[in-house]
Formats: structure tokens, C-alpha cells, sequence
């Protein structure tokens, strides 16, 4: 009996809880999930971004699963729409340069302020 190849689990079309419908439990999901981390961290962290960036990254994530999705594809020796890949690619960069292509240092108390917080709480 032919293995059957599982079905990719990134959505054909984005919704703004994408990520939430993931399955925590698939290797997809929790690769997905750790860029979102690794993605607002390097933009200061989630309580300096503002809602536009955010929405902006959890796109950006989606177009690069897709883009992995394809590239995947392409490996297999499958059929791929070579201008949808190359708009996707396109439209990341996009995406990536409005976030910012440079990791944002997070605003941390000085030691004494950090102290003092540590001790009131």
C-alpha cells in the first residue's frame, strides 16, 4: 500500500488566528510558534510592539510556511507556480523590511530600579 503524504497543516487562505488554530501538538506548529517568539523578540519584545507589527509578523509567518511549503514541494519534484513562489518571496521581503531588518534592544531597568521592583513585589 503507497504511504500516503500528509497534508500540509498552514492554511491555503490566512486568517488573523491562524496561529492559534495550529496543532500545538504537530513539529509544524511548534516550529511556527518558536518563530513568532524568535521574530518579536528581535523586535523588542511583545509589550513594545504595537498592534500593526504584530499583525504584520504573524503575516510574515504565514507567507514564509507557505514559501516553505513550495520550496518543499519543489525538492519532491513536484509542480510548483514558480510567479506565486516569486510574489510570496517578494511580498515577505516587503514585510520584513517594514518590521525591520535589525534586532531592537529590549528596554530593561537599571539594576537599582530592578532591585527595587523585585523587592516591592
Amino acid at each position: 500500500m503507497p504511504r500516503q503524504i500528509k497534508k500540509p497543516e498552514i492554511p491555503n487562505k490566512y486568517t488573523n488566528d491562524w496561529l492559534e488554530k495550529l496543532d500545538g501538538r504537530t513539529r509544524v506548529a511548534q516550529v511556527v510558534h518558536q518563530r513568532f517568539q524568535t521574530l518579536t523578540a528581535d523586535l523588542g519584545g511583545m509589550d513594545s510592539l504595537s498592534y500593526q507589527k504584530i499583525s504584520l509578523c504573524r503575516r510574515a509567518l504565514y507567507l514564509e510556511a507557505l514559501i516553505e511549503q513550495q520550496e518543499a514541494a519543489l525538492a519532491r519534484g513536484e509542480d510548483v507556480d514558480h510567479g506565486r513562489l516569486t510574489n510570496t518571496t517578494n511580498t515577505l521581503m516587503g514585510l520584513y523590511k517594514a518590521l525591520g531588518l535589525d534586532r531592537q534592544a529590549k528596554d530593561v531597568p537599571d539594576l537599582q530600579t530592578y532591585l527595587k521592583q523585585r523587592a516591592t513585589a
